[in-house]
């Protein structure tokens, strides 16, 4: 076990208040208004933990999937530099602009934003090879996810509206692919990004179980094997919590569409929960291990 890995089981419980405040209040002054059109956006607060257990400032961290650059705002805000691939053109473009708005701020990090497809991450990115001391990403929950949403409740009574609940309409998005395909996918993209590493590095990944067509799928439990696959073996994992702790109960944090999803799913007699965590689970390459003949 390396000294990043070390510090991080020492610093962190096994379950993490990430989610003391609300994703919009994390995000408020911080990012630009526009990154809320992101539908799957990593929690900042899990984003700086993660960061400030794993790494040092200097170091560098990398976001293969990097969205509108969360990883990246809050590798620079704690001193460190980062490097992010996006494939959306547009994101990619937000993920730069958050990034100078955090340098305005007085982000002392540097950062840089490729667009580009993160399957290609090891050659696209070949001058960062064994410099990266953390690679944090999450990966996409298919090609929609619930986005912005306006009930009836709140619009007087009218039909439901819904929007910026797409990742892309582009159909070579990874997000448009079934979950083996998109799972496969991953698979290619933790395994490049792992080349990156310096010895010891760390691979860490925010994921949460998700339902498809009302079952539960355990998202966390697929992507411990799709790794495997790529040559990686999970070190940790952690609960980060998406709910507030409050007087020693919780305070949730669910989108219209989950609180709907799980009445559906307990109408029909079976128990059901809203989501109130993500899984962060930490790999490293097999080569790092000790024993390791590779």
């Amino acid at each position: 076990m390396n000294h990043e890995q070390g510090s991080m089981d020492k610093a962190l419980a096994s379950v993490w208040a990430t989610g003391q405040r609300p994703s919009r209040v994390q995000r408020k002054g911080r990012y630009l208004p526009e990154s809320m059109r992101h539908p799957g956006k990593m929690l900042p607060a899990i984003a700086a933990q993660v960061i400030s257990a794993c790494t040092r400032p200097g170091d560098c961290v990398l976001d293969p999937m990097c969205g509108i650059g969360t990883t990246l705002v809050e590798a620079i805000h704690l001193g460190r530099n980062a490097t992010g691939m996006e494939y959306e053109r547009h994101f990619a473009q937000m993920a730069a602009d958050n990034v100078r708005h955090a340098q305005r701020q007085g982000a002392t990090g540097t950062a840089e934003v490729v667009c580009g497809d993160a399957h290609t991450v090891t050659t696209a990115l070949s001058g960062l090879r064994g410099r990266v001391a953390l690679v944090l990403t999450s990966p996409p929950y298919g090609s929609h996810t619930h986005g912005q949403v306006r009930s009836g409740r709140d619009n007087g009574g009218g039909k439901l509206l819904k929007w910026d609940h797409r990742y892309s309409h582009d159909r070579g998005n990874l997000a448009h692919h079934h979950l083996d395909g998109l799972l496969h996918g991953v698979g290619r993209i933790l395994g490049g990004s792992a080349e990156l590493l310096r010895p010891g590095g760390v691979l860490a990944v925010t994921v949460r179980p998700i339902r498809v067509k009302g079952e539960l799928i355990d998202l966390p439990g697929r992507l411990i094997e799709t790794a495997e696959q790529a040559g990686l073996v999970l070190t940790g994992r952690f609960a980060a919590l998406l709910c507030g702790l409050r007087n020693g109960g919780l305070v949730t944090r669910a989108s219209f569409f989950q609180m709907l999803e799980t009445r559906r799913v307990r109408e029909r007699g079976l128990p059901a929960c809203v989501t109130a965590h993500e899984d962060l689970l930490v790999f490293q390459p097999v080569r790092d291990l000790p024993g390791s003949m590779s």
